[in-house]
């Protein structure tokens, strides 16, 4: 944080990369300079300006190029979500016994092997037992827990945007009990609650007050979804559900309680806001 407190303010950057821009790429400054100009208003340019302002020094053509090539595939994705129709209204209802429903962590692994265990010891075993399965796993910790339990009360259900080669693939989401089951939505509206579910996320409770430690395993269908995509699907769920985030959070309540005002493509910019900057920070570790 230190070394950030030092660093100029975005709009200073701006000003710096539009007079670098100059001297550096005269053949193309009005193509640069509206680039620079549609990454400012982002949200999340304050936090990479400076790797920003690093590329354009170091490399201005390749800077140009991977800004113009990432916006180029966000277009692709978003002419190819236009095409899809969001039934926000045809949500399933929970029952009363399915909100109630609790997993047993003995249904999975013998427990009383890890009565005496740790904290951490617990931790270890849990990830190592799944790491060779068809599944994703992760532990949490009770108040991470009850935040998301507690919101997903009153919003059990939800979509969340999984990127693909040439779009985004919406899926639905519901809360039952400590499970979360998943579904493509075009599943779904063809096939309702017989809809075939990609992935079924489980918490168990078992250690939530010995060891203030929750379990978490992902069981997904690999002929629908990999681990990548079934990992991408728990963080984004987390950050919906027991993040801080106030636009998100906007999000998820207009859903649930005002489906009609819900518009699905700002699911999309919310993903696009962050993989632009990752994309150019990442290509300055290489």
């Amino acid at each position: 944080m230190a070394n950030l407190c030092r660093l100029p303010s975005a709009r200073n950057l701006i000003t710096q990369i539009l007079k670098n821009q100059s001297r550096n790429i005269m053949t193309t400054p009005a193509r640069a300079k509206k680039l620079l100009e549609s990454l400012k208003d982002n949200p999340y340019f304050d936090k990479y300006a400076p790797a920003i302002t690093r590329l354009q020094q170091t490399n201005p053509e390749e800077f140009i190029s991977r800004i113009e090539e990432q916006q180029r595939k966000e277009t692709e994705k978003r002419e190819k979500a236009k095409s899809f129709k969001n039934d926000a209204t045809a949500k399933p209802e929970l029952h009363q016994n399915m909100q109630n429903r609790q997993a047993r962590l003995s249904d999975v692994m013998k427990t009383e092997l890890l009565q005496d265990k740790g904290k951490d010891e617990i931790t270890d075993i849990w990830l190592s037992y799944h790491k060779e399965r068809d599944c994703i796993s992760g532990v949490m910790t009770p108040e991470i827990f009850n935040a998301m339990y507690e919101r997903a009360m009153k919003y059990p259900t939800f979509i969340l945007p999984l990127p693909r080669e040439n779009g985004y693939e919406f899926i639905l989401t519901q809360f039952c009990g400590t499970e979360i089951h998943m579904t493509p939505v075009l599943w779904y509206q063809t096939h309702q609650e017989n809809a075939p579910e990609c992935m079924t996320i489980v918490h168990y409770l078992e250690f939530k007050d010995s060891k203030n430690l929750v379990l978490m395993r992902g069981q997904f269908d690999t002929k629908s979804i990999n681990v990548q995509e079934a990992q991408c699907l728990a963080n984004q769920l987390q950050l919906y559900y027991s993040g801080q985030d106030d636009e998100r959070f906007h999000l998820l309540k207009t859903f649930n309680e005002k489906p009609n005002e819900f518009k699905h493509m700002d699911l999309i910019s919310q993903m696009e806001s962050v993989s632009l900057f990752t994309e150019i920070k990442s290509g300055n570790k290489k």
